[in-house]
């Protein structure tokens, strides 16, 4: 890995941004979005396993320094609660092996309803995974955000497995919430908890979401800043995920977070190429 971090979107693909991010009408998605950013949420197996196709494709389409974040299908966190998840898990793992080399992190989210309890399942679900490959857990149960046995529990598991514990910060979502419907169906659909700045694994990950007014986000964005340097003093390789309520203005979220990271520390090694050179590049005229 040569950054010293990674971030990205929780898509490579969306259409506004095809002005910015994406202004070549001739060459695909995901070489534009991987020629800017080093990473991606993979939120789409989630949903379902992609096909033998698409991940031969998404493989050939990214540089060798790419990483791919992809979620653990829901019949395995949600219907299955980690209880009957052998076949699921392995159709899953060998869909994705062609990506080995390119797997950032592969992230757990669990339901609001699996709580303290179910424990016991995590500690199975986390031994039963293959090495060389990073992992992320986001619980969502309020029990671990009360800063009681329940979350020191969780934390402590996370570090015995070396698992990351996903900050997810929708402090400015909630702090801002007008009325027009794309900010009113994203507050419905996250979470509102407190937040958790902790790494339980040397690959810290923030997933941050902005109102639909990003300037309104980045005073909230801003501590983050620091946090994601001392993150790297300290030999971790954090992972940073940018989110808008509609994902339209996530690039222009993530460019600036990255522009303040190198304003910080100017020597280092950045995960992210802001499109406008590539802009002009393209608009210069050939020498013949």
């Amino acid at each position: 890995m040569t950054s010293d971090y990674f971030i990205g979107l929780p898509q490579w693909k969306h259409p506004e941004w095809n002005n910015t991010l994406l202004q070549d009408p001739d060459q695909g998605a995901l070489e534009q979005y991987a020629a800017s950013f080093n990473s991606v949420e993979g939120n789409t197996t989630f949903y379902g396993l992609p096909s033998v196709v698409s991940v031969r494709r998404w493989l050939e389409e990214t540089p060798p320094d790419f990483r791919f974040c992809f979620k653990f299908p829901q019949s395995i966190s949600h219907q299955g609660a980690l209880r009957h998840e052998s076949e699921d898990l392995s159709a899953f793992l060998e869909r994705l092996q062609p990506l080995a080399p390119k797997l950032g992190m592969l992230c757990l989210q669990l339901p609001a309803r699996f709580g303290p309890e179910q424990l016991p399942e995590l500690m199975r679900f986390l031994g039963t995974l293959p090495a060389g490959v990073r992992y992320a857990v986001e619980v969502r149960h309020p029990a671990f955000f009360q800063r009681g046995e329940a979350e020191q529990r969780l934390n402590e598991v996370l570090q015995a497995f070396g698992v990351n514990r996903i900050s997810f910060d929708t402090r400015a979502l909630f702090a801002n919430p007008p009325s027009d419907p794309i900010t009113r169906e994203a507050l419905e659909q996250k979470p509102r908890l407190p937040l958790r700045v902790l790494a339980t694994g040397d690959a810290p990950m923030l997933r941050f979401i902005s109102p639909l007014n990003r300037q309104q986000g980045e005073r909230w964005l801003l501590p983050w800043v620091d946090q994601v340097l001392r993150w790297i003093g300290e030999g971790k390789t954090p992972f940073v995920f940018m989110h808008t309520p509609s994902n339209g203005e996530a690039p222009e979220l993530a460019r600036w977070f990255a522009r303040q990271l190198q304003q910080r520390r100017p020597t280092l090694a950045s995960g992210f190429q802001d499109w406008a050179g590539r802009e002009r590049l393209r608009r210069q005229p050939g020498l013949f």
